[in-house]
């Protein structure tokens, strides 16, 4: 037999085992549902070498095993923030009313981030204003300023956060910088990312990619650190849906101007932000702040109860979507969201509908243009079930809504980086801030009522009439959203 004929032989033979345990794997992988685990078996088995090569770099939710053990072993290290000295602070008690208690205990099964009083926040006016207080604040610090970003622009806004962090590290203040290695693959390459070295800020990217074709290798390359976090002595922080650019966003410029929600938060809520900053930053760096995160809470002052919601893949599976189906399900008046992106699983497609089929007044506003066309035809597949439950939908014209909000009651508030689509839920490290708070939940509620005016309602009639080769469009795109 000639060397010709045992390849010919064999080689069928791998491929079939190949192909057979890679199909059980997609089977066997868990946390997946059914249904990404029957999209994934029948990719695999109808186009066998497309399917696999697609599974071995799309369906598995891993960073790279030598990040999630130096993950776990940063986590194991770092102080209990409960435990922080002056966390028992009477100011710090949380005050809830009883029917909302559980959603803070949903969000503390994530992180073991209590519930705490004694916050106080402020609305940012607009992205301009978001990032002029920034630098304000940069400018103020006397001990240390922690940052991440998703995306960071090398534009008149990202500039003046770089100038802000080098001033800053001038005159002795501790500078940690870091951006997500894909995100902000322009600011890391340009010459204002040395020059912040060079000044002495400490700089970090996120999960870097490396060479694209060795990347996979090490884990998903699309798996991406998404959060908007900035921490300042300790005293204040930043969350909200904003990354570190312009609202003109020049890199897709035609959907600008990007409009976002950003909070400046005081209070204890700022350590668990300063927790998951420590967490990302000693996970790529060798970099202790374990001294910072046992500094003692200042005494404080009343202020309303918020807790810090922070998820990724290496984060207990499903988190972010228990977050906003629980908030979903308690609502008894009026649920108001805005979102960017609309992939949701079952679950949240399910408790969306029953939030208005119970007669909560539901209203949900995407952008009419959403910068990702796969997306927007995905989150349009929904609107016909949602319309039928009674979900009010409007479509904002202003240009794209980027801002992730949700109101509950006039009483409660959600904001923060996640998305409603399986990409924050599974995929990115994403940071939140759920807060009771009435007065501060006005002002959300007032900035989605701004949103609103600058919208177009979507009705039933309206999707009726789209032509048959728009919903094959928008349900073919949604089919592929379990390949995740």
């Amino acid at each position: 037999m000639t060397e010709d004929h045992i390849i010919a032989l064999v080689w069928p033979g791998l491929f079939f085992l190949t192909h057979l345990a890679v199909s059980l794997r997609a089977i066997l992988r868990p946390h997946r549902q059914p249904a990404s685990r029957v999209a994934w078996v029948v990719v695999i088995l109808a186009v066998p070498a497309f399917g696999i090569v697609a599974y071995l770099l799309l369906g598995e939710t891993s960073i790279g095993r030598r990040r999630v053990a130096r993950m776990r072993e940063v986590l194991a290290s770092m102080p209990d923030v409960a435990a922080t000295p002056g966390a028992d602070s009477a100011n710090f008690k949380p005050e809830i009313p009883e029917r909302y208690v559980h959603l803070f205990r949903v969000g503390h099964s994530v992180n073991g981030f209590e519930a705490m009083g004694g916050n106080r926040a402020k609305l940012m006016k607009d992205s301009n204003a978001a990032i002029e207080s920034m630098v304000a604040d940069i400018d103020a610090a006397e001990k240390h300023v922690h940052l991440i970003f998703y995306i960071w622009l090398t534009d008149h806004n990202g500039l003046k956060m770089v100038e802000a962090l080098k001033r800053a590290a001038a005159r002795g203040v501790t500078c940690r910088a870091m951006a997500d290695g894909l995100g902000s693959r322009l600011m890391t390459a340009s010459a204002h990312w040395q020059a912040m070295r060079e000044a002495g800020v400490h700089m970090a990217v996120a999960l870097p990619i490396g060479n694209p074709l060795l990347r996979p290798l090490k884990g998903r390359i699309d798996l991406r650190n998404h959060r908007k976090i900035l921490v300042i002595d300790n005293r204040l922080t930043y969350c909200g849906s904003q990354n570190c650019a312009d609202p003109e966003f020049r890199v897709k410029a035609k959907y600008a101007p990007w409009v976002d929600v950003m909070m400046r938060f005081e209070g204890p809520v700022v350590r668990q932000n300063q927790h998951l900053f420590a967490s990302d930053w000693m996970a790529h760096v060798d970099d202790d702040l374990g001294d910072i995160l046992r500094e003692p809470l200042p005494p404080g002052e009343p202020g309303f109860t918020a807790q810090v919601i922070g998820t990724g893949p290496t984060v207990r599976y499903s988190a972010m979507p228990e977050v906003f189906e629980t908030l979903m399900y308690a609502a008894r008046r009026e649920l108001c969201i805005s979102t960017p992106y609309y992939v949701p699983d079952e679950a949240m497609q399910a408790a969306l509908c029953a939030s208005a089929r119970r007669g909560v007044a539901t209203t949900i506003i995407f952008p009419a243009r959403n910068d990702s066309f796969v997306v927007g035809a995905a989150s349009r597949s929904y609107y016909a079930e949602l319309l039928a439950s009674g979900v009010r939908i409007f479509e904002y014209e202003g240009g794209l809504l980027h801002a992730k909000s949700l109101t509950l009651d006039g009483e409660v508030s959600l904001i923060g980086s996640a998305n409603m689509d399986r990409r924050s839920f599974e995929l990115n490290y994403e940071n939140n801030i759920l807060f009771h708070d009435p007065a501060l939940t006005a002002d959300v509620r007032q900035r989605q009522a701004e949103y609103l005016a600058h919208s177009h309602p979507v009705t039933a009639e309206m999707v009726a009439q789209w032509p048959v080769r728009r919903l094959l469009w928008n349900n073919a795109v949604a089919m592929f959203g379990p390949l995740l």
